[in-house]
């Protein structure tokens, strides 16, 4: 499981049936800024996650990929590798709250 924040969507009006009415997100993941841990930063990569919960743009989610984006009632038969499982709310690390921006 990772941290990721949404930074658009993706449209797809030609794919295979099993997907269809799948909302698609693109992230990028994001981790502790290593020297301070006062911040998150970007790893500069960019996924594609289908959307479970109603994230949008700019929100800061949970992410699980490989086998574990299947485990879900809603992808177990979906060709997936990238699902959000959550939006994240606060972070807190070594006591102090991390800015989510």
């Amino acid at each position: 499981m990772f941290i990721g924040k949404i930074v658009g969507s993706v449209v797809a009006t030609q794919k295979t049936e099993s997907m269809r009415g799948s909302k698609l997100m693109m992230i990028e993941p994001y981790v502790i800024e290593p020297k301070t841990r006062d911040r998150l930063i970007t790893t500069s990569r960019s996924l594609v996650a289908v959307d479970l919960v109603g994230a949008g743009e700019g929100q800061f989610v949970l992410v699980v990929q490989g086998s574990s984006a299947r485990m879900t009632p809603e992808t177990k038969s979906l060709p997936v590798d990238c699902t959000i499982i959550g939006i994240i709310d606060s972070i807190t690390v070594q006591h102090e709250q991390l800015p989510l921006y």
